[in-house]
This record gives structure tokens, C-alpha cells and sequence, in this order.
């Protein structure tokens, strides 16, 4: 524990220099430069203090009681509004002192003026400072409730940062100092207020935000201590945090540690030799022995011809290369993936590939059997697939990511693991690779039909629900709510409001009739857009979707919209908009009562 409490500072102390802390300093170092000269002290200390508390769960406190994670946003633009008036009209700032003042009666005597003012200006700083994604902070916030550990590693995180963000704001004070001395305070003081105005107006439009996406988006290595942070020594302790432990690395590496995989795999020509193939399989490492199928519901497409539901064991399948895919059939992910995994299963069936999806469902919904049934058969899935309600296949495995892929040798060895989207050649080019090596002569390559490239810019997923909601301008909040008319005026980009009765749940979103018709709006950027719906008893109910405030287009439409209409019936994902390429517009779903939504994807 000591050694992951030592690089959470260090990581802290690098984050707080690298480009993504880049949108809250102009406000630190104004406020900062103002006032006594433990103002500074209290700035740092009040972002540190709610940082920490967010990252260690507030933001899931407040979802479940409906709120969101907006408010929070909302009070950061509203201190820094004030405290830039402040700066702007001396008055205000007498005004705003003097209640401030007496509360420091409670504190220490030698704290100096202003310290309250910044610990309420850093306050609201922490909870807009987003530090560059790390694998430490990732694994706290992975962590649904807080504990020890997931505290002592967030304030070690946090005091790294706040030392290098002290340092920042007393230099910019010394800076700041020189201007007064040369009679230029008064304007001094209104530039910085004026700043601070700004940095809240930034925050308002979400510029924060889109910032930091172009940043990860654009700059390589912008997290300062990557390397550290990537490396065995930590990446290896990282189950202390999370209690989970990934028992096979993967080859693409993981969101964080980009290419901290150790196979070196290639993606080989298509008419690539025997010899080639048996030189490729030498360099998948030996990760480990695949788990047995555990605590598994039913299975479809096994026997001969695929017609029983009979289980598979590894064991059973031994002599045979096996490929476990990890997926779930709403997710937009999962499903960009299926062309491929049908692809290679008609390739090289007939050469000793088993093919076998772990159903690890994401949604209540999403463990019955019919469902999987019925999405099997839309998908066209001719490979094994079997039920993983329990997530017992999933956590023997130690899996993290739907989708995820485990490639398993005729011996029963797991030789290549990859998660999420891409790298089709490089994991095509190990499966014949160990074909090979299990002595079968591999013929040419798959040909994967129907095959959608998802959007770089896209807008991000979102949830209905209060567990896991980004994005929404207006909640959702936990039970029964009407939440007004639809928003008359222009949303920001991935902003989405709703409209109408609502009964929301961690989950589901439910649709109530009411005086007006269950809304939802949402302003996107990309070609496509999923969500998740269903409808009580499979009762065919109505959903119209507009484009722009007008019923949308054929040419426009999903492939399960006609005539401007949804009909839901099934739980399923449900395509509404399929644009030529990626474009930004306003999206309008007028719903039935009793329609229930989870999510939406885009691509």
C-alpha cells in the first residue's frame, strides 16, 4: 500500500502540470493573487479537499438521491461568478469579507485574510479540476463505494497535486506583487476578476470539457507520469485499490497503459506462410491457463450443427483453438464487433476455431433467456453462446470490458487477449497463427461483411438512469418527476434535457402520459444513434423522432425507424439515426407512455 500512496503523489504532483489542468488556473491564480497571503493556502486546499471527496464517491451520492452531477458544476460557475464580481466592484467584495471574516473566529488565529474566500473559491474549483486520466485515478473511481484504501490513495493523489498547484498560485503571486508595486493594482485586480468571470462563462458552454477531450484527443503523452504509472511495479498493485485483479494482460493494452500488452503479434499478410503463421505463434506469450465456464445459464448454438443447447467445457474442447468473447447484446461496441467474430467463425470453423460468447449482461433485461434468443437470431450468430447472468465466466477470467476477447491455444493456454474495438487483423493473424500451430494447414482470411468504422467523434454514451448519467441538463432524478416543457432554446453539444413524467430508477427510465408527451432532446455529433429501449408485455408503443425539429427523413432514419416512427416492442437497442457521415443536430424522441429507455450510443 505505501508504494501505491507514493506514486499516487508523484502521479498527482505530474497531472497537475500536464495540459488537462490547463482550464482551472487562470481562476486559481487569480484568486489566489488576491487577498492575505494565506489566500493562496486556502484556494489550493479547498480544490484539494472537494476533489478528493468527488473522486471518492460524492458524485454517486448525489446521483442517487437525483441530482446529478451538474449541480456540482453549477455551484463552481456560481462562487466563481461572485468572487469575479467581487474583484470587478470593490463593494460587492466588502460586503462578501465581512460574513466570511467572522466565520475564520472558528478556525486558527493566524490563518490571514481571505482564507475563508479561498477555501470557498477553491471548493468550487475541485469540482471542475479533471486532472489527466491515470491508472490510479481510474482504479479509485472504478470503486462504486469508498474505503480506506480508495481514500488514503485519492489524498495522497490530491497532495501531490496541491503541492505543485501551491507552488503555482505563490508564484503567481510574487508575479502579481510586482504589478502593485508599480501602481497598477486597482487594474490588476479588475483583469483578474474579469478572469475569473471568464473561467465560469467557460464552464457554463462546457469549453472545460471539450478542452480536455481535445487534449486526450491530440496530444500525445500528455500525462506527464505515463511511464511511471504504466509500469509493472504499480499496474501490479492496482487490484489493492479496486479488488479485482485482470489475470491476463491484454495485447492492445488498456485504456490507461495504452500498449502495455506484451504480445508482439503483427498483423500478417493474407497469403502469409505456414512458416510465417509458426514463427507468429512462438511470439504469443503463454499468459496463463483459461478458466473453466462458470456458473453459466443456458446455452444456444451447440451440439451438432448447432442446434441444442448443450454445455461446453474447455476441457471438451481441448485440440481445438478457442476464442471467448466477452460481450452483451445492447452494446453498440459488442455488436460493431459481431461481423468480424461471424467472419472468422465461417473461415476457420472447419479448422479447429471454437467461437464461444459469454453473454455478461450490463442490464436487468439483458439475463433473459428469450431476449438472448431473440438477439442471436437478429444478429445472425451461428457460434456458441452462452448466459454469464452471474458474472461468474467474467470474474474468472478477471474481466473488465465489454467487448473483450481471449484467445486460448489447443492445449488450453489463454496466448492473446484483446479488449474493446479494433485490432481485427492482429487478433485474426494470431488466430490462424495458433490454427497452425495446432497443426492445421489455415486457408485465406475472413471477409467480414457489413462492417460499421465507428465515429473519433462521436458523441460519448450516456445513460438513462441516475446510477451512471453524464451529460443531462436537468437530472434525472430518482421516482416520479415532470420535468416541464422541452427546451425551447439551443443545447449545448452532448447536452440532453427531458421533458414530460418520468419515473426513473438506477436503470430504467419509464415514460408516464401526462398533459404533454414524454420527451427527450439531445444535441449530438456523429453518424449514428442507438438506445436501448422496451416496452411492457412487448406491447407494440410509439416512439417519433424529429431531426431538427422536424420528423426525420428516411434518408436519415435508423434502420428501425419508419415514417418517422419507432414501434418498441422487444428489449433491444434500436437504431434511430444512420446519417452519411458525422454531423451535428438536434435530436427530438417524443415517447408512449410506458416505453422505458437505458441508453444511448452513438457511432
Amino acid at each position: 500500500m505505501l508504494v501505491l500512496v507514493t506514486f499516487a503523489v508523484l502521479a498527482g504532483a505530474g497531472t497537475a502540470l500536464s495540459p488537462c489542468a490547463l482550464p482551472v488556473l487562470p481562476a486559481l491564480l487569480s484568486a489566489g493573487s488576491v487577498g492575505g497571503r494565506r489566500r493562496p493556502l486556502g484556494v489550493v486546499l479547498g480544490l484539494s479537499i472537494t476533489f478528493t471527496v468527488t473522486i471518492v464517491g460524492l458524485a454517486n451520492v448525489v446521483d442517487g438521491v437525483g441530482l446529478g452531477n451538474d449541480p456540482l458544476r453549477d455551484v463552481a460557475i456560481a462562487v466563481l461568478l461572485v468572487f469575479g464580481l467581487a474583484l470587478l466592484v470593490p463593494d460587492v467584495a466588502a460586503r462578501l469579507e465581512a460574513p466570511l471574516s467572522r466565520l475564520a473566529r472558528f478556525g486558527p488565529r493566524n490563518v490571514g485574510d481571505g482564507f475563508v474566500s479561498g477555501l470557498l473559491v477553491g471548493g468550487a474549483l475541485g469540482f471542475v479540476y479533471t486532472p489527466c486520466a491515470s491508472p490510479i485515478l481510474a482504479a479509485v473511481i472504478s470503486v462504486s463505494a469508498a474505503s480506506g484504501k480508495t481514500i488514503a490513495i485519492a489524498l495522497a493523489y490530491a497532495a501531490g497535486s496541491a503541492v505543485v498547484l501551491l507552488a503555482l498560485a505563490l508564484g503567481g503571486r510574487r508575479v502579481f506583487d510586482r504589478v502593485r508595486r508599480a501602481g497598477r493594482g486597482p487594474m490588476l485586480q479588475r483583469v483578474l476578476g474579469t478572469i475569473m468571470i471568464l473561467t465560469a462563462v467557460a464552464i457554463v458552454t462546457n469549453l472545460d470539457v471539450n478542452f480536455d477531450q481535445f487534449v486526450a484527443q491530440h496530444i500525445p503523452n500528455v500525462n506527464l507520469t505515463a511511464s511511471l504509472e504504466c509500469s509493472k511495479t504499480l499496474t501490479s498493485r492496482l487490484d489493492q485499490i479496486t479488488g479485482r485483479k485482470a489475470k491476463f494482460v491484454a495485447a492492445n493494452g488498456g485504456s490507461d497503459c495504452e500498449g502495455s500488452g506484451t504480445s508482439k503479434i503483427h498483423a500478417a499478410a493474407p497469403g502469409a506462410s505456414q512458416a510465417t503463421l509458426l514463427a507468429d505463434a512462438r511470439g504469443l506469450e503463454d499468459l496463463g491457463t483459461a478458466p473453466e465456464f462458470t456458473e453459466t445459464e443456458d446455452w444456444f448454438n451447440t451440439g451438432v450443427g448447432g442446434h441444442s443447447h448443450t454445455p461446453l467445457t474447455l476441457s471438451s474442447l481441448h485440440g481445438r483453438v478457442v476464442l471467448v468473447d466477452f460481450w452483451t447484446y445492447t452494446c453498440i461496441n459488442c455488436i460493431r464487433t459481431l461481423p468480424y467474430l461471424k467472419a472468422w467463425n465461417a473461415a476457420y470453423a472447419k479448422d479447429g476455431l471454437t467461437i464461444v460468447g459469454v453473454e455478461t449482461p450490463e442490464f436487468a433485461f439483458e439475463k433473459e433467456a428469450s431476449n438472448v434468443a431473440d438477439a442471436i437470431g437478429q444478429f445472425g450468430l451461428r457460434y456458441p453462446i452462452v448466459q454469464d447472468n452471474n458474472m461468474g465466466t467474467w470474474n474468472a477470467y478477471g474481466n473488465e470490458y465489454w467487448p473483450a476477447d481471449y484467445l486460448i491455444d489447443a492445449n488450453g493456454q489463454v496466448r492473446y487477449k484483446t479488449i474493446g474495438e479494433g485490432d481485427y487483423d492482429k487478433t485474426e493473424t494470431a488466430i490462424r497463427a495458433l490454427l497452425a500451430q495446432a497443426g492445421q494447414q489455415v486457408g485465406s482470411k475472413s471477409h467480414p461483411a457489413d462492417v460499421v468504422a465507428p465515429s473519433e467523434v462521436a458523441t460519448p454514451e450516456t445513460y438513462l438512469g441516475t446510477e451512471r448519467a453524464q451529460g443531462w441538463v436537468n437530472g434525472p432524478k430518482s421516482g416520479l418527476h415532470d420535468y416541464g416543457a422541452p427546451p425551447t432554446g439551443g443545447l449545448a453539444l452532448n447536452d440532453f434535457a427531458y421533458s414530460g413524467a418520468w419515473n426513473i430508477a438506477g436503470q430504467p427510465a419509464e415514460a408516464v402520459s401526462g398533459t404533454r408527451a414524454p420527451g427527450l432532446d439531445l444535441e449530438f455529433e456523429a453518424k449514428n444513434v442507438y438506445l436501448v429501449l422496451s416496452s411492457p408485455g412487448e406491447r407494440p408503443l410509439p416512439v417519433h423522432v424529429l431531426l431538427d425539429g422536424r420528423p426525420i427523413s428516411q434518408a436519415d432514419a435508423g434502420a428501425d425507424v419508419h415514417g418517422g416512427v419507432v414501434t418498441v416492442r422487444r428489449q433491444r437497442l434500436y437504431s434511430l439515426v444512420s446519417l452519411p457521415r458525422d454531423e451535428q443536430h438536434r435530436l427530438s424522441l417524443r415517447f408512449a407512455g410506458g416505453v422505458t429507455g437505458y441508453a444511448f450510443t452513438f457511432g
